[in-house]
C-alpha cells in the first residue's frame, strides 16, 4: 500500500510533510484523475468527482503550510466574465432562473482545479493520455455496435397499434430526466398532446431509459408500466414518444400485442457515445480528437529533428529501443485518431465535423510543417466525401440543404434572438437573463410564436448577446484570445524530449479553434459536458506552459 501511495505522490508531485495536508492533496489528485476518466462519458460522474476534488483542495488551502495559488494571464478575463454573468442574472427578467444557471457558468473553476493540482509535467502527460484512453473506449464501441445492431426497427404498423396513439415528449426533457430521475417524467405533459405515429423503418432504441434489443423486451417493458417513454430514431433525429399500457392489443405474441407487421435490428442511427446526446458527444469528440492529432503530428516531427534525435540515440546506445517506443506511440495515436474520426463521422453532425477539419489545418499550421499541411489536405478530402455520403444515407440531407429542419430552425431563432437583443438599450447592454426566455417566450413571440420546439438560440455568441449583453460576449472573446496567445506563444519548447508537450499544446490549440468555430451554430458553452472538457483541456495546456516556464506563476 505504501509503495502505491509513493507512486501516487511521485506522479502528483505531492511533497508536503504535513500528514493531513498530504492526504488532502492525494484525495484531490485522485478525484482529478477520476474526473478526467469520466469526462468523455458522463456529466454526472464528472461533476461529482470534480466537486469532491474541489472540496478536498479547498480544505487544503487552510492547512499549513498553505499552498500558493497559481496565477495566469486568463484570470482577469475569466473572473470578469463570471462577474458580468452574475450582474446580468441579478437584473434578469427572471432572476430566480438566471441565478440558478450560474452553476453552469461556474464550470470555469475546473480550470483552476486542474492547474492548482498539477505540479509536474509527468502528471500533465498522464492525464492527457488518460483522457484519450477513456474517450477511445466509447469511440471504439461505435463500429462494434453498428455491426451488432441495436434497438427494434419496425417494418409496418397496423391502424389499431398503440404506436398510432403515442404522444410527443420533448426529447431534451427525456434526456435530462434519464440522467437524473426518470420518474419525474410522469409529471411532464406531452407537447401540446401532439400525436406522433411511428412509421415503417422507425427504430425504438430505449424504453424508460433501458436499451431494447428484442421485441419481447419492448413488450415486457410496456406491460410493466402504466406509462412508457420510448426513445426512437427517424432520420435525421431522435425523438421521444409517450405510450400507455392500456393501448396494448390482445394477442398471443409481441407482434400482435404491439400491432406491427415485423421487426429487425436497426443499423441506422446517429452515434451519441455514452452521453446519449449526439451534439454533445460530437463536440467533446472533436476536442479530444484534436488533442490526439496534435500529439500525433508532434510525434511524427520534422525530418531534420528526427535525424538529430536518431544520432543522439545512437550515441547513447539506445537507438533500437527509443525508435521502437516512438513507433509504437505513433501507431497507437494513429489508431486512436482513426477510431475517433470514424465515431465523429457516425454522429453525422456537420458542425463538429467541419470544426475538426478546421482544427486539423490549424494544428498543421501551428506545427509549421508545409508537408504535413499538404498531407492533411490529401487525407481530409476523402474524409469529407465519406462524411457527405453517410450524411445523405442516415440524415437524408446534405451538408447544405434548405430542406433540413435544423437549418430552418436556426434561421428562425437567429433572427428572433437578434431582434430581442436589439429591442432595447437594456437588452443590448445587460441581456434578458439566462433562460428567461422560458418564462417570456409567449410574450416575446419566440420560436415562431410557439410553433417551434422551445430550446435556445443555437449559437454561443448570439446566446451571450441575448442573455448577458454585449459586454459578456466581449469578455468571453477576450478570454479565448488570451488562451490562444498563450498556446501559440508556447507551442515550441526548447527543452529536450518535448515532443509530447508540443503535441498537447498544439492539440489544445486545435481544439480551441474547433470549439470556437462550432460555437457559431451550437451553444457549446452552455453544454455542460462540452464546457467541462474544454476547461479541462485549458487547464492541462496552461499547466504545461507553467511547468516549462522559468517565471513564477504563483501568488
Amino acid at each position: 500500500m505504501q509503495n502505491l501511495l509513493n507512486r501516487l505522490d511521485n506522479l502528483g508531485g505531492i511533497e508536503t510533510e504535513n500528514s493531513f495536508a498530504k492526504w488532502l492533496e492525494r484525495i484531490a489528485f485522485i478525484f482529478l484523475i477520476l474526473m478526467v476518466l469520466s469526462a468523455p462519458h458522463s456529466i454526472a460522474a464528472t461533476q461529482i468527482t470534480w466537486l469532491s476534488g474541489m472540496f478536498a483542495w479547498t480544505i487544503r488551502l487552510f492547512i499549513k503550510p498553505r499552498p500558493k495559488l497559481v496565477r495566469t494571464p486568463l484570470d482577469f478575463a475569466l473572473w470578469a466574465f463570471f462577474g458580468w454573468s452574475v450582474i446580468s442574472a441579478i437584473f434578469s427578467y427572471a432572476p430566480g432562473i438566471s441565478i440558478d444557471k450560474l452553476r453552469n457558468v461556474a464550470l470555469f473553476l475546473i480550470f483552476y482545479f486542474v492547474i492548482n493540482n498539477l505540479r509536474n509535467i509527468l502528471a500533465v502527460k498522464f492525464l492527457a493520455f488518460a483522457l484519450i484512453f477513456s474517450c477511445l473506449a466509447s469511440a471504439a464501441w461505435s463500429p462494434i455496435e453498428r455491426a451488432i445492431g441495436r434497438g427494434v426497427q419496425i417494418s409496418g404498423v397496423s391502424a389499431e397499434s398503440l404506436f398510432e396513439k403515442g404522444l410527443h415528449l420533448d426529447h431534451d426533457t427525456y434526456l435530462r430526466a434519464k440522467g437524473e430521475n426518470l420518474s419525474s417524467l410522469d409529471k411532464a405533459p406531452a407537447m401540446e398532446n401532439k400525436t406522433v405515429r411511428l412509421i415503417k423503418d422507425d427504430a425504438i432504441v430505449e424504453a424508460n431509459g433501458r436499451r431494447i434489443n428484442t421485441l419481447d423486451e419492448l413488450t415486457a417493458e410496456i406491460e410493466k408500466n402504466e406509462i412508457t417513454y420510448l426513445e426512437c430514431f427517424r432520420p435525421p433525429d431522435y425523438f421521444t414518444v409517450k405510450v400507455r399500457r392500456a393501448d396494448l392489443l390482445d394477442g398471443a405474441n409481441s407482434l400482435e400485442k404491439l400491432g406491427i407487421v415485423g421487426w429487425t435490428r436497426s443499423r441506422n442511427w446517429r452515434y451519441a457515445g455514452f452521453y446519449g446526446h449526439i451534439i454533445t458527444y460530437a463536440e467533446v469528440l472533436q476536442l479530444i480528437a484534436s488533442l490526439v492529432l496534435g500529439l500525433f503530428i508532434a510525434g511524427v516531427g520534422r525530418k531534420e529533428e528526427k535525424e538529430k534525435k536518431k544520432k543522439e540515440d545512437l550515441r547513447n546506445g539506445r537507438a533500437h529501443f527509443a525508435s521502437s517506443c516512438r513507433a509504437s506511440a505513433s501507431l497507437f495515436l494513429l489508431f486512436c485518431l482513426i477510431t475517433m474520426i470514424f465515431a465523429l463521422l457516425m454522429t453525422f453532425t456537420r458542425s463538429a465535423q467541419i470544426a475538426f477539419v478546421i482544427s486539423a489545418f490549424s494544428i498543421a499550421l501551428a506545427n509549421g510543417s508545409r508537408k504535413m499541411l499538404l498531407g492533411l489536405a490529401a487525407v481530409i478530402l476523402p474524409i469529407l466525401l465519406i462524411g457527405f455520403f453517410f450524411m445523405q444515407q442516415s440524415r437524408n440531407v446534405g451538408f447544405v440543404d434548405k430542406k433540413d429542419d435544423s437549418m430552418s430552425y436556426r434561421q428562425t431563432v437567429y433572427r428572433e434572438g437578434f431582434e430581442l437583443w436589439t429591442s432595447s438599450p437594456r437588452n443590448f447592454f445587460l441581456g434578458v437573463g439566462m433562460d428567461s426566455v422560458k418564462c417570456y417566450k409567449e410574450e416575446w413571440h419566440l420560436f415562431d410564436n410557439g410553433r417551434l420546439e422551445t430550446s435556445h438560440f443555437h449559437s454561443t455568441p448570439l446566446q451571450l448577446l441575448v442573455e448577458r449583453g454585449l459586454p459578456a460576449l466581449l469578455l468571453w472573446l477576450w478570454a479565448l484570445w488570451i488562451y490562444a496567445r498563450i498556446l501559440l506563444k508556447n507551442s515550441k519548447f526548447k527543452t529536450q524530449n518535448s515532443k509530447s508537450e508540443e503535441g498537447i499544446i498544439i492539440g489544445c490549440f486545435g481544439g480551441l479553434v474547433g470549439f470556437f468555430v462550432s460555437s457559431f451554430i451550437n451553444y457549446s458553452l452552455g453544454d455542460g459536458e462540452v464546457a467541462m472538457v474544454f476547461f479541462l483541456l485549458m487547464g492541462l495546456s496552461v499547466s504545461l506552459v507553467i511547468q516549462n516556464s522559468k517565471s513564477d506563476w504563483t501568488i
